[in-house]
């Protein structure tokens, strides 16, 4: 797991919880906001995951394995 990975499911997590307090005090702005950073939080994370994939297939043909 990668620093990407990590804070990009902080912010998804993150923003859930925003898009909840929006909910609760009927705030558009905050609910908004909230997706915002889920959708961010996300794409943060899937970069993360391409970020790993690539070192391990680079670990991979550096290292092959029996």
């Amino acid at each position: 797991m990668n620093k990407d990975q990590v804070e990009g499911k902080l912010k998804e997590v993150g923003g859930k919880i925003q898009e909840g307090a929006g909910k609760l005090v009927d705030s558009k702005e905050q609910q908004a906001k909230g997706l915002a950073n889920q959708v961010e939080g996300k794409v943060q994370n899937t970069a993360g995951d391409v970020r790993e994939a690539a070192k391990d297939a680079t670990d991979d043909v550096k290292h092959p394995r029996p």
